[in-house]
């Protein structure tokens, strides 16, 4: 009796580095959750008003509290008893920091990914190679 042969299935490699880049979004989003209930806990537990550092750290934690709020937490993001300006100016030095780490390090990957694509698709001598098409379009 003839034996049927099972094809055997190889691991995809892209499959597995997206499925460790989804773990480490969401490891990333777990424990930054985390960190935002322990801060909110401690800054609003004071008797006095928040002043410009719980501004700058709320601010900078403010942009990781998207996850928490979309699983249906509530979580507080900006401190009703505040000092005013100052608590404000912390605030929004903390989201500009946060932002600017954030983007500064995805444009300059992506500035990395760019600079790899165009080395890959220039040749390295300079020249244009042996069966690359003249100026009137035909092969010499």
């Amino acid at each position: 009796m003839p034996s049927a042969s099972v094809p055997i299935l190889k691991p995809c490699p892209g499959r597995r580095i997206r499925l460790i880049r989804w773990l480490r979004a969401g490891l990333f989003a777990v424990v930054f959750g985390w960190l935002l209930r322990q801060v909110e806990h401690r800054l609003t537990s004071g008797p006095q008003p928040a002043g410009f550092y719980c501004g700058l750290v709320q601010g900078a934690l403010m942009p990781t509290a998207l996850p928490s709020l979309l699983t249906g937490s509530d979580v507080a993001i900006y401190a009703q008893s505040n000092t005013g300006l100052i608590y404000k100016l912390g605030y929004t030095l903390g989201v500009n920091l946060c932002g600017l780490l954030f983007f500064g390090f995805f444009f300059l990957r992506l500035q990395r990914w760019r600079s790899q694509s165009l080395a890959h698709a220039q040749p390295t001598t300079g020249h244009p190679p042996q069966d690359a098409p003249n100026r009137n379009g035909s092969n010499p």
